[in-house]
Order: structure tokens, then sequence, then C-alpha cells
């Protein structure tokens, strides 16, 4: 009989807490944790690859520390401080027309009241139906809609009568005799919406 040498792996405790048996493996088994990962050549070669250009010492790029005084930096090309200055001079002619047209509508605001101080109670009277123009405005859409929709309806309801008197339907479903039968109530609701307009 031949036998089987080898070591043993203990038995362990699941973390249901039942037990794993003892198991016995062949030498020079490897248990899959202790096994290292693959990495192709090329991943190694960019793992060991310094951080720095070759010949360049560590100690070189230690003071590189980007600091941006008002003026500009000192380390700047003459074509970055001439956009560096660029980007400036938009920025503050930005701020200088964002200015320019607050004031002219601080003006025209203070000019507005000055001529509505006089008729105070005319002036606060408008300021109302302004603000209800915009609701009008949406519930008047609405009421399009809702005419264009009874429109729609109605002349669904005309085909249908149509087709039903020229023989093409001989047996309407029960969906289409109520459609037919909410004629008149869609004419109602129809002219009812258009006198509110």
């Amino acid at each position: 009989m031949n036998t089987v040498r080898g070591k043993y792996i203990a038995s362990t405790q699941r973390p249901d807490g039942t037990w794993r048996k003892q198991r016995r493996v062949k030498e020079g088994y490897v248990p899959q944790e202790e096994v290292p990962v693959y990495e192709n050549k090329y991943v190694k070669f960019f793992k060991s690859k310094p951080e720095l250009p070759p010949g360049l010492s560590p100690e070189a790029t230690v003071p590189v520390t980007p600091s941006r005084p008002e003026g500009g930096e000192p380390g700047l090309s003459k074509t970055a401080k001439r956009n560096l200055k660029r980007k400036e001079k938009r920025r503050q002619q930005q701020e200088k027309g964002e200015a320019e047209a607050l004031s002219r509508t601080l003006d025209k605001v203070s000019l507005g009241e000055t001529a509505q101080v006089p008729s105070a109670p005319q002036g606060s009277r408008p300021a109302p139906t302004a603000a209800s123009d915009q609701p009008d405005s949406t519930a008047t859409t609405e009421k399009a809609k809702k005419i264009k929709n009874l429109k729609k309806k109605l002349r669904q309801v005309e085909e249908l009568q149509q087709r039903i008197q020229a023989g093409e339907i001989s047996q309407p479903s029960k969906e289409q005799l109520e459609k037919l039968a909410r004629r008149r109530a869609l004419e109602e609701e129809l002219e009812d919406l258009e006198l509110g307009l």
C-alpha cells in the first residue's frame, strides 16, 4: 500500500458556528489566500517605474509649490502672463458692465417710484393686475387646450357616426355607443368654454 504523505489543514469554524473538517493536502500546497496575484510584465514595469523623469533628483522637485501672488506668478512664460492679464481684464470689464447694468436698473426703479408717488393709489392698483395677468394667460391657454381637445372628440364622434351610417361598422361596440351618446354633452361643454373666452 502506498502511504500518502502530506500535511493537514486544521479544522476551522464557519461564521454560522459549524465546523469544517480537517483536510489533508499534498506537499507544496499553497492556500488560495497566499497565492500572489498575477501581474503581467507591463504592470510590473509601471509599478517599478519611478515617478520622476530619469536623472531628476527628488530634492529638485520639493520646492515646487504653486503660490499665486496678485501680480502673477514669477515662473510663468510671457504668453502665460499675457493670458493671465487678459483674463483679469475681462473679469474687470464684466464686473464693470454688471455694475453699470445694476445702476441703470436702479435709476429706472427710482425714476418709476418718483413718478408714482403723487398717484399712490393708482400705482398700487396696476401691480396686482400685472401679477394676475400671468395666471390669466395660463388659464387662457388651458381653456384653449380644452377647446381643442373637445373639438377633436367631436370630430371623432362625427367620423364614427358617418362610418356607422355608411355601413362600415355594422355592430358598434359598447364604447362606440357611449362615445355617440356623449356628443350632446361635449357640444354643450364646448359652447360654455367658447363663451367664457
